[in-house]
């Protein structure tokens, strides 16, 4: 893909290109979103297995500190959650960006990017967020359509060094006209998600129930494997909507504001005139 061209590319090509970036560099797409997420998987195995272990060993009297220990757990779980999520997804957009423009990269130095911008991305996907509750508040439709609308945030904000309100504007900015192609991309997405998921975990899930009332303790392991499963279509099907994000990005600025061209003039990436510069890859 070094040769790849920048131009303004159809909904299909868009896809199309996705899946060839994601074809030809998997080992890589998957190591980012997988090195993360084992922090998360190892954390989900200790809430199923831990209980198991701790029956009978604990006295009645320190019942109310295994509350606050599980409560705490609880909290830190989600702080490794999101924080392997952005690690994840803001390593993935860098990946596909350096080999969008013809340059290679690793698992590791996609993910070193992601230092001092995990602040950053964690304010943009909360505002992101915040964004498409209010809006769902009114009605499921606009809550879609905003969701649509900021597609491009999380690229704006790694690749242009905005702040999250900006990056937010910034994507509805380059969207406008164009939410119709994102809201493509995520039905193909959770298309996707939920086939791995019934591939993955179903079997799993359906095993735990039908057996679980012939033998108990086998629960535990179906509910063990299951995670793991969840996993692994997670770690497959999440680079998908991450690449596509990034190429989504690319061909708006290419069609909207000739980035080819910008790119051809200044490959430097020193400052360019008016609201489009180079994205600070070419730093």
């Amino acid at each position: 893909m070094a040769n790849l061209d920048l131009r303004p590319l159809s909904l299909g090509e868009i896809l199309d290109r996705t899946f060839s970036l994601y074809r030809e560099h998997f080992l890589l797409f998957v190591g980012i979103t997988a090195v993360p997420q084992l922090l998360v998987l190892a954390m989900k195995l200790a809430e199923v297995l831990l209980p198991s272990l701790l029956v009978g060993r604990v006295s009645p009297g320190v019942s109310g500190g295994l509350i606050a220990v599980g409560v705490a757990g609880a909290l830190i779980g989600v702080v490794v959650y999101f924080v392997a999520y952005l690690f994840a997804q803001g390593g993935t957009v860098y990946a596909v960006s350096e080999l969008y423009l013809g340059r290679p990269t690793t698992i590791r130095a996609s993910l070193e990017r992601m230092r001092g911008n995990l602040g950053n991305l964690f304010g943009v996907t909360l505002l992101n967020g915040l964004a498409v509750g209010a809006a769902t508040i009114l009605l499921i439709l606009p809550g879609i359509y905003v969701a649509c609308r900021l597609f491009a945030c999380v690229p704006a904000a790694l690749l242009e060094n905005l702040g999250p309100s900006e990056s937010l504007s910034r994507s509805f900015e380059l969207t406008r006209d164009n939410a119709w192609r994102s809201f493509v991309i995520y039905v193909l997405y959770f298309f996707l998600l939920y086939a791995l998921m019934l591939l993955f975990v179903f079997p799993f899930t359906f095993a735990g129930a039908f057996f679980s009332a012939r033998d108990p303790e086998m629960m535990q392991m179906w509910m063990a494997l299951s995670q793991v499963g969840s996993f692994f279509a997670s770690v497959f099907v999440t680079p998908f909507l991450t690449i596509a994000t990034a190429a989504f990005y690319y061909d708006l600025r290419v069609q909207k504001e000739a980035f080819d061209l910008q790119v051809m003039m200044n490959p430097s990436g020193a400052a360019l005139p008016g609201n489009a510069g180079v994205p600070k890859m070419f730093a």
